[in-house]
């Protein structure tokens, strides 16, 4: 802060002619960002890829109010375009038609480059010349350096900067500078939705709501394709995974089409759960499967791990609790040319886990040799839950191990907001299962949920002290001898 003061005196000194009563905190900063030849960190943009944003430049910073919407427009809750026209006076060359080009190649740096405004505009008064407009932020004083009006005079262009007054209409705003001017200054600006398809899927702040339709409209008008926006209004369901939604903008149909990994599903996003951020966890889990593998999907949702694994030739045995999830699972697979390879189920985690989960490996595992290379992978993607889910596993068979490269590897999901929480998703995932997992697991972080909020996944082999029940030599014996030894006659008196 002193530093700041100091510099900010320092270039009032230096005759910047920036006045006391002008100067805000930004502006002081973007002055020294011009004076140091850098930006400060509060500048620093960072775009998250994995789900649609409103970016915002420095450069329009420079000079904010040039690139502005009209001030009338703060405080607008219903969307009116027309409120947005308005006129702002930009360096210009005039220039004749059969010259644009050169003059375009040589000043290529000083050329206004904005998405959706002209370069070049005809000139009304002569049809044998254009204007080339220029960048204001690089011309700020409306006059080119030597070297350039030198590479001009060489083209037979006259040098000298012309004053031109370009209209700016909605169209010409983006997103960000949109919302900016209309919200209450100082308040956040949305930047960020999840794309479903045509749907853009928003979670507003409080102080948003007032603008949230036409915060919905400026979003649908800003991005090609989609045409619906939508705003959620509960926290999701633990037991569905869904949520509730208000349509802000758009056409109702929430019917929708995404494609993920380059394969296509379709789904209801009223009524399922399907989130576009987890596209590289899918794509991570579905990559250590191997042809002839079987996997169990315990919370399947509309299959964006077992469909892609069925494509994968592997045996696919995918849960879902939700009606709907299940009736878009058995869409999806249809749709995808897998629904003879996943056998699809309605019921609950524990059941399904119990019941064809350890029906199956009942059946398989004993029947393994140890030259065959076929895995068992269960996946547990119900973050909220599935740790607690953990403790079927105990005993869920009966018998003899299986050789320990048989037994079913895990991948369990859980959020976790403790300082360290790779150790907090294992204590928990130990004290499920009863057993120590030291050095018999990994974890993997997914993504930051929220801030001080991780989603991990852990991912261990199930112990076969854990997933085994051994019989009691007793039990192995017919009903009609234990009964008799246990009233005192032994087997020689028996066979006697």
């Amino acid at each position: 802060l002193w530093r700041l003061g100091y510099s900010a005196r320092l270039l009032k000194t230096n005759n910047f002619k920036t006045a006391a009563s002008n100067t805000s905190f930004p502006a002081v900063w973007m002055l020294l960002a011009q004076y140091s030849g850098r930006l400060p960190g509060p500048f620093v943009i960072v775009k998250n890829p994995t789900f649609s944003t409103m970016p915002e430049t420095v450069e329009d910073k420079a000079n904010p109010g040039l690139y502005s919407p009209h001030p009338r427009v703060r405080g607008m809750t219903l969307l009116n375009r027309e409120a947005f026209k308005r006129t702002v006076v930009v360096p210009a060359l005039k220039v004749k038609k059969d010259s644009v080009n050169s003059v375009l190649k040589s000043l290529k740096q000083w050329v206004l480059k904005r998405p959706g405004l002209k370069r070049v505009v005809e000139d009304p008064e002569d049809e044998d010349s254009r204007f080339v407009i220029l960048d204001p932020h690089k011309i700020p004083a409306f006059s080119l350096g030597e070297s350039e009006q030198q590479v001009l005079k060489q083209l037979s262009v006259h040098p000298e900067v012309c004053k031109y007054n370009l209209e700016l209409t909605y169209e010409n705003f983006r997103s960000e500078e949109i919302l900016r001017a209309v919200l209450p200054e100082g308040q956040e600006v949305t930047s960020g939705f999840s794309r479903v398809g045509h749907i853009a899927h928003l979670n507003l702040r409080d102080h948003q709501l007032p603008y949230r339709h036409l915060i919905g409209q400026v979003i649908i008008d800003k991005n090609p394709g989609l045409t619906c926006a939508v705003n959620k209004t509960n926290i999701i369901d633990s037991t569905y995974r869904n949520f509730e939604m208000e349509v802000l903008a758009g056409e109702s149909n929430l019917v929708t089409k995404v494609k993920e990994n380059n394969i296509a599903y379709e789904l209801d996003f009223s009524k399922v759960y399907w989130n576009p951020r987890l596209s590289t966890e899918h794509s991570r889990i579905v990559e250590l499967l191997r042809p002839g593998d079987v996997l169990f999907d315990v919370f399947a949702g509309i299959g964006p791990f077992a469909i892609p694994a069925a494509k994968k030739k592997c045996r696919v045995f995918a849960n879902d609790l939700n009606p709907e999830s299940h009736r878009w699972l058995l869409h999806n697979c249809r749709l995808n040319k897998v629904d003879t390879k996943v056998k699809a189920f309605n019921m609950d985690g524990r059941d399904f886990l119990r019941g064809p989960v350890q029906e199956e490996l009942s059946k398989e595992l004993p029947l393994l040799r140890e030259e065959q290379k076929t895995a068992f992978h269960i996946v547990m993607n119900l973050p909220a839950l599935a740790v607690e889910f953990l403790d079927v596993f105990r005993h869920l068979l009966v018998g003899e191990p299986c050789s320990a490269a048989g037994l079913p590897t895990v991948h369990c999901y859980g959020f976790s907001k403790h300082e360290d929480p790779a150790k907090d998703i294992q204590e928990r995932a130990e004290a499920s299962l009863g057993t120590s997992l030291e050095g018999r697991c990994s974890t993997y972080l997914v993504r930051n949920v929220a801030p001080n909020k991780e989603m991990l996944c852990i991912s261990f082999q199930v112990p076969a002290d854990v997933l085994y029940k051994r019989p009691c030599p007793d039990e192995a014996k017919p009903a009609s001898k234990r009964l008799c030894t246990s009233q005192g006659f032994s087997e020689e008196k028996l066979l006697s």
